[in-house]
């Protein structure tokens, strides 16, 4: 059921997958990609929530989905102000004091950064699938190729079944940012050093949008201990090109890296 909360001013749509949290037991929060919303994570969260028997939270961000547009040109520091402002308001609200943040793209560097600033405890760990920390030609190129897809092909129709009227903001606000000059020498690795949660970083061998580099930074920069995963045969989307391999990496990481000897959430 599609519910709604205000974040940073913005009215957003959120759902529970599996179920909603029980007391105060941590909460799996999945963040989206670029061109994300809650639909198109199709049925990964539930599946992912019902195997570790925890409460998901999916929700669209400003400018996605069915929540509140947003106004074009996106700052530069879109991502930061996501993890430092609306996410926070959205655990706030929610009254979440405990979450295993699971992003993709987009999502699993605010998830990253959101980490980072993270000084009461609330991350216990990090999945990340196709994060970036920093531009590189890779990206301006995947960049470069979808933006030629949108003005070429039926994109647009395709988009507008999940974002409806926001479908330009999501597109443009995600495709424009990355190509501007300004946005060449973006950077977010000065979050890593202060990350203490366990993390998993994954990435398709096969990703068009960004290099082992990216896997490599983060693993190496992180201030908390970090597993590296490069799923073979896949490209920039784990959970549908390689869904079990990545399903069952991520329920093991929970188990064994954020639960420990317990393997499971305490209630």
């Amino acid at each position: 059921m599609i519910e709604y909360l205000t974040a940073s001013g913005k009215q957003l749509e959120y759902t529970w997958v599996h179920r909603p949290p029980l007391s105060d037991e941590p909460v799996l929060v999945f963040l989206h990609e670029g061109l994300g919303c809650i639909a198109m994570w199709r049925d990964f969260p539930t599946q992912i929530s019902a195997m570790l028997d925890m409460p998901g939270l999916v929700y669209s961000r400003a400018g996605y989905g069915g929540s509140d547009p947003i106004t074009l040109p996106r700052p530069i520091t879109y991502q930061e102000d996501e993890a430092k402002g609306a996410l926070n308001e959205v655990l706030d609200t929610l009254g979440i004091r405990h979450v295993i943040l699971i992003g993709h793209s987009d999502g699993g560097t605010i998830a990253l950064i959101h980490a980072g600033c993270d000084t009461d405890g609330r991350v216990l760990g990090g999945v990340t699938m196709a994060a970036h920390v920093f531009n590189e030609q890779i990206c301006i190129d995947g960049i470069k190729e979808a933006q030629q897809v949108w003005d070429t092909t039926d994109l647009r129709e395709k988009l507008k079944r999940y974002h409806g009227d926001n479908v330009d903001i999501a597109f443009h606000g995600w495709n424009d940012t990355w190509q501007r000059d300004d946005y060449w020498h973006w950077n977010v690795e000065k979050y890593l050093p202060i990350i203490t949660c366990p993390l998993l970083v994954m990435q398709g061998i096969d990703d068009h949008y960004g290099s082992m580099k990216q896997v490599d930074a983060i693993i190496a920069g992180t201030g908390g201990s970090a597993q590296k995963l490069m799923i073979p045969d896949c490209g920039h989307n784990p959970h549908f090109d390689q869904s079990d391999m990545t399903m069952n990496a991520i329920r093991t990481f929970i188990q064994d890296q954020v639960f420990g000897d317990s393997g499971a959430p305490s209630r």
